[in-house]
């Protein structure tokens, strides 16, 4: 599916890879991950209607979009840009207007503001990372997931899109999530960062 085919598709507007003026050393730039890629995430680890996908630097909120029209899920995006927290509202008043009856009332959320501010829902279960900021603000947050699960137990799933090094130590390091499933896309041989790898945390393990 090309990028602009998936945003007809939805109905929405999120193509392009752009600089951001909060672009420093804490956070990185925009770049939504390809529809192709998606679609072999998802085929390979489908979601459920009771899930609670989370995506940190949601920018335009494509990730958002996705999992909804494909499995009605709940979906919250994170950003800390205004200029794309507006694009992803205006995403969603699209979206609506698709021609299909969505529901997505109380079912897609944007939020705007520092992802390690974000508290975490019980209802929260998936949680998505594309590289957005440094490992200090992932280590944060991946304490307040962590956090979560110990008032509201539940099996949670982190995955990584282009993970970086820092990230992939710091989950080994911390023990509780484990890495379950490994996900090479079409250059991966060319380029081993192009993967998604997904870690899980189970209750029955802890």
């Amino acid at each position: 599916m090309k990028e602009f085919e998936g945003d007809q598709y939805l109905n929405i507007a999120t193509e392009g890879t752009q600089w951001i003026s909060e672009a420093t050393l804490h956070h990185n730039r925009y770049e939504p991950t390809p529809y192709l890629h998606l679609k072999e995430l998802f085929n390979r680890h489908p979601l459920s209607v009771d899930d609670g996908l989370v995506d940190f630097g949601s920018g335009k909120g494509r990730l958002n979009f996705y999992a909804h029209d494909r499995f009605g899920c709940r979906s919250t995006g994170i950003e800390l840009n205004t200029s794309f927290f507006t694009e992803a509202l205006k995403n969603l008043e699209t979206y609506n207007r698709k021609g299909k009856n969505h529901g997505t009332a109380g079912r897609i959320d944007f939020r705007e503001g520092l992802a390690q501010d974000y508290h975490i829902q019980p209802e929260d279960t998936v949680f998505y990372f594309f590289n957005p900021f440094s490992e200090q603000i992932f280590m944060k947050i991946v304490d307040n997931i962590l956090l979560s699960a110990e008032n509201f137990p539940r099996d949670l799933t982190i995955i990584l899109y282009y993970p970086s090094t820092e990230y992939i130590d710091f989950l080994e390091r911390g023990n509780l999530f484990k890495l379950k499933e490994q996900i090479g896309l079409p250059e991966f041989n060319k380029d081993p960062s192009e993967q998604f790898l997904i870690y899980k945390y189970t209750q029955q393990e802890i």
